[in-house]
């Protein structure tokens, strides 16, 4: 069996400008960091047939790659050239839908998984790219690219997006107890609403296709913010990143009508008049998921105000390594496997080899 462990993520800025309908005009900026919540995949090879096995919120076995109905599972599988004989299973630390980057990091996981499997090894940039040519080439989805480069990277990272997609990779340095003032005073609250966050992309996208539309204007604000707030992240300047989160706020709810909804608009605003919250955002792409305060000063009424709330606050480190291989017994036992050579009938084949 290989496991192999990939971190969530919180975007801190530029949320939005990595969907290609906008960083193909104008490029694209995301700060965000990988935190200590994870997606563990799990990846082993059947001895009795040839079936393949896959479980997640739904259990599926089928003779064939192509019968998969989990799209992400099967586009991964389908890349490397297995066909069938597979099993695989995932749990994660947080629920899909919270705006935190949980399928992208399924994706990554499995695609290392994989590679660990097949003894393809590939930086975490390959994996990441791979993993974007599955979800925005393959699958059409209208989604951005900062999910799957911060699920094969983590830490505290900066992606410059060009217009023609590259990305420029780079991790900010930060002492260790500026990290921990950061931490400290910005706080995760579960909202207990799950979402889809592609309808909300795709209104997104579709309105970029409109010249000089409100949703364009918008987000090259957001891409403005962004930058301040990677030269306050730089600076240690936390201080100036709440104050830059609630402009981020303005911005990004004049997206779409479902980035935010009356009760949370009225709750954030009497947050940051009793508490002193400097700013605040939906993590993801809006519309449930958590809500992230940056609190300098009276966290411990915050939290207590928010638990009344029934939202309870989620403890979080930061995670300064991307998915990688935590196990992997198949090597140990020695057990080889091999593409078959067949075109017409391309799967891994198993052949135990004694040490």
């Amino acid at each position: 069996m290989i496991v192999t462990r990939t971190p969530f993520r919180i975007t801190l800025g530029g949320g939005g400008t990595d969907l290609p309908s906008f960083y193909e005009k104008h490029g694209g900026y995301v700060l965000a960091l990988g935190i200590d919540k994870y997606m563990y995949v799990a990846l082993n090879v059947p001895y009795a047939d040839r079936k393949i096995r896959l479980h997640y919120t739904q259990s599926e076995t089928v003779d064939h790659v192509d019968d998969l109905k989990h799209e992400l599972a099967r586009e991964a599988l389908r890349a490397h050239g297995i066909r069938d004989a597979i099993e695989i299973a995932s749990v994660a630390d947080l629920p899909a839908g919270t705006g935190l980057g949980s399928s992208s990091s399924y994706l990554v996981g499995l695609l290392t998984a994989i590679r660990a499997y097949l003894a393809r090894p590939a930086s975490a940039e390959e994996v990441a790219d791979e993993a974007c040519h599955i979800e925005l080439e393959i699958l059409k989805k209208p989604i951005g690219k900062q999910d799957q480069y911060m699920a094969a990277i983590g830490s505290l990272t900066e992606l410059h997006i060009a217009r023609d997609g590259t990305v420029r990779v780079h991790k900010i340095s930060l002492p260790s107890y500026a990290i921990a003032e950061f931490l400290a005073n910005t706080h995760l609250y579960y909202t207990n609403v799950q979402r889809v966050t592609t309808d909300i992309l795709a209104e997104q996208s579709k309105a970029l296709a409109t010249p000089s539309s409100a949703v364009e204007e918008n987000l090259c604000k957001i891409l403005d913010i962004g930058y301040r707030i990677g030269e306050a992240f730089r600076a240690a300047d936390f201080h100036r990143f709440g104050e830059l989160m609630h402009e981020h706020w303005v911005a990004k709810k004049r997206l779409s009508n479902r980035v935010t909804v009356d009760a949370a608009e009225r709750l954030y605003d009497h947050v940051r008049a009793e508490f002193g919250v400097l700013g605040g955002k939906i993590v993801g792409a809006g519309g449930g998921g958590f809500l992230m305060l940056y609190c300098p000063e009276k966290g411990k009424r915050l939290t207590e105000f928010m638990e009344s709330q029934g939202m309870s606050r989620l403890t979080y480190g930061a995670e300064f390594e991307g998915s990688r291989v935590v196990t992997n017994l198949l090597t140990s036992r020695s057990i080889h496997y091999h593409l078959s050579q067949d075109a017409d009938a391309r799967s891994v084949q198993r052949e135990p080899t004694l040490s």
